[in-house]
């Protein structure tokens, strides 16, 4: 099974190809480690083990000032579980709505040197991942949003 922990480049090149203009919401969907793994990044691992759930921990508390000064905002982040539609066997531990001004303003904050220093937390966290970005659709001509 392939983990996604970063995104590829060609991914990259295709989120800035789509022109976005305005917001963009970043649907996070993490797997959690049992234990937190520093070995990518020792320098940030803390004396004792610590579980994936505490090391994400760290690494939203070190993210949040560098998206909020990127004019982004964390909307939502909440526990998961085990789908209520979708395949039984999938499981996504935590689920975060991560909002930026634009497509610009994202990748300049996922390419800031001093948050990059604290993208180890992340990694230690993470068994597998997905982000998804979003983009609020216009309502059709005459009918409105909800459902």
């Amino acid at each position: 099974m392939t983990a996604y922990l970063a995104p590829s480049w060609e991914s990259g090149r295709d989120l800035f190809k789509r022109n976005i203009a305005g917001d963009v919401v970043m649907l996070n969907l993490l797997r959690l480690r049992e234990i937190a793994d520093y070995s990518a990044t020792p320098q940030l691992a803390p004396d004792e083990p610590i579980s994936g759930a505490q090391a994400f921990e760290h690494y939203v508390a070190h993210t949040l000032p560098y998206l909020e000064a990127s004019g982004g905002s964390l909307l939502f982040i909440g526990e998961g579980g085990p789908f209520f539609i979708g395949p039984e066997a999938e499981r996504w531990d935590r689920a975060m709505l991560v909002r930026q001004s634009s497509v610009q303003n994202f990748l300049a904050f996922a390419s800031h040197e001093a948050y990059l220093a604290g993208y180890g937390h992340r990694l230690a966290a993470i068994e597998d991942s997905r982000l998804l970005p979003l983009v609020l659709t216009p309502p059709a001509a005459g009918g409105n949003r909800a459902a």
